[in-house]
């Protein structure tokens, strides 16, 4: 036979606080007392009780959960920021819902679906959408925040300058003494924010009167077995090779066991830098000299700002910079 579902006044009776009491502990946290949330959360939690959000998003005009999407669950830089997020969700009585989107194509279904599920606002992740996505929600009242995007944006933004940290990137390089240095960069879908780096390493090679030819494009979904195909292609390309920038701590990291196998010295014969501050970034022989973005800050700042859209307060600045550290490691000399 079929229980009967636990409601806000079991809880409370269970309690003693009022239904209201039990209401703002799942709602909005910061109005209860420690001692008495915990209390409450302590009787829902031996009742089985859990809040239909749904149905107080209906009756009361209003949700309380954030959607958003996220192109990989691959490396840590999308775990801190995806920590980030939820300690900023946590903090102010929202919940988080995440769906993994690899493509644009993936991306729309994401939104279609979360927009469905009526959320309070949606953070993606790049500024690159199919149009389909774009035209949704231009016409559905959902603020939006993109991440990991510097500069414009269709509502608001969050991200850091990749420009300026490819251009420190090759600076470093060529203090370093390198000159013939190649960039790195994923192709296919929801690869703008990759692809944004090619005229900046140009630029920044024909400032030291270089050529910026060597640009070498690898599918996202290679992993590490990017890094052996990217070399092997450079290499066939200018076997004077001296550097190389690569577009994550993943396809970096491919490439130094490549070189091992090939017998290359990592720095003294070629120096590799990768991108993300991954966790194995620090952990590998030699270290990796890396761009390390923000990210946990990166996902707090997009909540954060997403909420403030929500709750109707003032928005000082829609486009946020949350900065990046170029962190020099043993991968490219010193």
């Amino acid at each position: 036979m079929k229980l009967p579902r636990v409601t806000m006044g079991d809880v409370a009776q269970a309690a003693g606080v009022s239904p209201m009491t039990v209401s703002n502990t799942f709602k909005y946290p910061q109005r209860v007392q420690e001692q008495t949330r915990l209390r409450v959360l302590a009787s829902a939690h031996e009742l089985g009780y859990v809040p239909n959000l749904v149905a107080g998003n209906l009756a009361a005009g209003e949700s309380r959960v954030i959607g958003g999407t996220i192109p990989s669950i691959r490396n840590s830089s999308f775990y801190k920021y995806v920590l980030g997020m939820q300690q900023a969700v946590n903090l102010q009585g929202y919940k988080l819902v995440l769906m993994l989107a690899d493509t644009i194509a993936q991306e729309r279904e994401a939104v279609e679906t979360l927009i469905g599920l009526r959320v309070a606002g949606l953070v993606l992740v790049g500024n690159e959408h199919d149009p389909a996505t774009v035209s949704l929600l231009r016409k559905v009242d959902v603020p939006v925040v993109e991440s990991w995007t510097h500069g414009d944006a269709m509502d608001m933004g969050v991200g850091y300058d990749t420009a300026e940290a490819t251009r420190r990137a090759v600076r470093l390089l060529l203090a370093r003494g390198r000159r013939r240095i190649a960039l790195i960069i994923h192709e296919g879908g929801a690869a703008r924010r990759f692809t944004e780096r090619v005229p900046a390493f140009r630029d920044e090679m024909a400032r030291a009167g270089l050529p910026g030819d060597l640009v070498q494009s690898v599918q996202i979904t290679d992993g590490f077995g990017a890094g052996p195909v990217a070399l092997g292609a450079l290499l066939a390309r200018a076997a004077d090779l001296e550097a190389v920038i690569c577009p994550t701590d993943v396809v970096a990291a491919g490439i130094l066991f490549e070189c091992q196998r090939r017998g290359i010295a990592v720095p003294d014969d070629l120096a590799v830098a990768g991108w993300g501050d991954y966790e194995v970034s620090s952990e590998m022989t030699p270290q990796l000299t890396t761009i390390g973005p923000n990210a946990a800050e990166m996902g707090t700042e997009a909540v954060d700002l997403l909420i403030r859209r929500v709750q109707g307060q003032p928005i000082r600045n829609r486009l946020v910079d949350t900065g990046f550290t170029l962190i020099e490691r043993a991968s490219t000399g010193g």
